[in-house]
């Protein structure tokens, strides 16, 4: 046989096999290019993720994307300085392209910035000015050497409430830190301590107490509009639970309601003013239980 006439049966060959891996890909199922990808943590458990009827879908969960909604968080720079602080500027582009400048007051403040390292280190809430062309700015140096999360939390009016994250890096020797689980936390003289279970798809209801040199602290200072603020970050991927705050008195106790998405550990920051001093208080706490299972959907009586 000539070589030229081997060729081509060696390559009608191989036509031949591909097309019966494709029938029985086929044959089997192929998952469609568009499906979403499923929970990690569920499908290692073999359990389908509980989701509260009011909560996001995992892939929407608030500060894990730039861009959402139309609405685009962009800094001017992603790195930042240790030491002495910088104008740290961003503007909030919408739909159209162009920098937003009009916003809703929302706890207060037209804008909330964010800023933590990426291992729950350094945390800040701090709330930068708006210029006349949409350039937000703030004075801002990062505590520390490392990878930073930036969240820009903000209601642009006529929309609905954002945020938005991007990444930052700051030079120099990194130290990681492991945060180790804790429901009480010393600051400045105080004592917090964190009471309720975070349950995954459901609110979950926790109480913060404040003490001092053993007294219970009941003139806390209004805050943001109330007496205290709470931030919840998922550990890993840093996503930003909401928390609701609920009415009460000036201490010692300041209640949430907070909604956990899915099982895991979260850090919690609660800022609470006193003294005409604003301080932060930090939590790390691992989730507990699961939420009930939804009701059946009703069925006609003719069906």
């Amino acid at each position: 046989m000539r070589t030229s006439t081997k060729l081509i049966g060696y390559v009608a060959g191989l036509a031949v096999l591909a097309g019966g891996a494709f029938a029985l890909g086929a044959g089997v199922g192929q998952v469609p290019a568009a499906a979403p990808a499923p929970d990690q943590h569920a499908a290692m458990s073999g359990m389908a993720p509980a989701v509260h009827a009011g909560m996001p879908a995992e892939g929407a969960l608030p500060g894990l994307a730039t861009t959402s909604g139309g609405y685009t968080f962009n800094p001017a720079s992603t790195v930042v300085e240790t030491g002495a602080a910088h104008p740290f500027s961003f503007t909030i582009t919408g739909p159209d392209g162009r920098p937003v400048t009009a916003f809703d007051v929302e706890h207060e403040k037209r804008m909330h910035l964010i800023v933590v390292r990426r291992d729950g280190a350094g945390f800040e809430h701090i709330h930068p000015e708006m210029a006349a062309d949409g350039t937000w700015t703030v004075p801002y140096a990062a505590p520390l050497a490392g990878s930073y999360r930036a969240f820009a939390d903000f209601k642009p009016t006529g929309g609905s409430a954002t945020t938005l994250g991007v990444d930052l890096s700051a030079a120099g020797a990194l130290t990681p830190v492991v945060p180790t689980p804790s429901r009480v936390s010393q600051v400045d003289g105080y004592t917090v301590e964190l009471a309720g279970d975070l349950v995954p798809g459901a609110v979950s209801p926790v109480t913060l107490t404040v003490s001092r040199d053993g007294k219970p602290v009941t003139d806390l200072q209004p805050y943001l509009g109330a007496y205290g603020h709470l931030v919840a970050l998922r550990t890993g991927d840093l996503a930003y639970l909401h928390v609701h705050p609920e009415a009460g008195t000036p201490g010692p106790a300041v209640r949430f309601g907070t909604e956990v998405p899915s099982a895991g550990t979260y850090r919690l920051y609660l800022d609470f003013r006193h003294g005409d001093v604003v301080r932060t208080a930090e939590f790390t706490v691992a989730t507990s239980g699961t939420a009930p299972a939804a009701p059946p959907p009703a069925h006609d009586a003719g069906h």
